[in-house]
């Protein structure tokens, strides 16, 4: 089968130099993942910008119309952590709505995969840790509210903890979240997602991957959702420079593997999103970032390539 991909080109931002985000990394990626043996069994779809009307769904009108005009403080700016500009702002409205067309593929494809999202720190009033809009709320609540899906289950596996989500969904009984991630990192005031796993820094590899097998297990005794959203954030890998853990990139492939395959048993929709991962080195990180679509190539198609 050939599996959705979500790219647009405008992804990347400008950002001052040595900037801790990436403002490479969506091009970096596409051009690693289109240019490998992957790109064959893959089509490219392209999203288009957000409309308000859909986000204000999980945004506040003052916010959307700040992020829009530019009209942010210097300290909602510093929250961000990322400078505002019009490409930043276009940006946003594309990614955002990538998610979202990324879980309409799914749910006809059974698996689809952004080169971009997982903005889990934003929240309703406000950007933070480098997310402007939320684009795992935007898309399940949009997905629910137009009745292509009745519940949807958020999978978090970022080094960092999805406030934002667990923010924006907490009284929705149709949006199951469950966030994996260190304990004793960013966000500072954790929120209470539906299911939280805080992990110690120094876990180990294989017991990182019963908790990840442990957490699959009780979500799908808590929700039977039509859809699940799979933030594969890599920002867990041992070289990252703003993770705490020391999870190789063998370690985060087979957790991948773990979560498409469990929910490939049950003919259960997934659609990913590649999350958090900070390096120096470009190419390294497009690496890391590959290896969701490595997994869902594996799993779907039954390739096991060469990493």
């Amino acid at each position: 089968m050939k599996i959705p991909w979500i790219f647009h080109q405008e992804y990347d931002i400008p950002l001052p130099k040595n900037h801790r985000f990436s403002s490479s990394k969506f091009g970096d990626l596409y051009t690693l993942l289109i240019d490998s043996e992957l790109a064959k069994d893959a089509d490219v779809f392209i999203p288009t910008p957000a409309k308000d009307s859909k986000l204000v769904r999980v945004h506040t009108r003052e916010y959307i119309n700040k992020i829009k005009h530019g009209n942010l403080s210097v300290e909602e700016e510093k929250v961000l952590g990322l400078p505002w500009s019009k490409t930043l702002s276009r940006r946003s409205y594309l990614a955002v709505n990538g998610t979202y067309l990324t879980s309409e593929l799914a749910l006809s494809n059974g698996i689809a995969c952004h080169l971009a999202g997982g903005t889990h720190h934003a929240h309703s009033s406000y950007g933070s840790g480098f997310c402007v809009f939320n684009d795992l709320a935007y898309a399940a609540k949009n997905i629910i509210s137009e009745g292509k899906c009745k519940k949807i289950l958020i999978i978090d596996c970022d080094v960092h903890q999805g406030d934002g989500t667990a923010n924006i969904c907490k009284n929705d009984n149709n949006i199951f979240t469950c966030s994996i991630h260190a304990s004793n990192n960013f966000p500072t005031v954790k929120v209470k997602s539906d299911f939280d796993i805080a992990l110690d820094d120094n876990i180990s590899e294989s017991n990182y991957l019963k908790k990840v097998q442990s957490a699959l297990n009780i979500c799908s005794k808590e929700i039977k959702p039509d859809l699940v959203l799979y933030d594969a954030g890599v920002d867990i890998h041992k070289n990252d420079k703003l993770g705490r853990l020391n999870i190789s990139s063998k370690y985060i492939l087979k957790r991948d593997l773990e979560v498409l395959k469990f929910f490939r048993k049950k003919d259960v929709p997934i659609a990913t999103v590649i999350g958090g991962g900070y390096s120096n080195d470009n190419l390294e990180l497009a690496e890391r970032h590959s290896l969701i679509f490595y997994a869902a190539n594996q799993v779907f198609n039954h390739k096991k390539m060469n990493t």
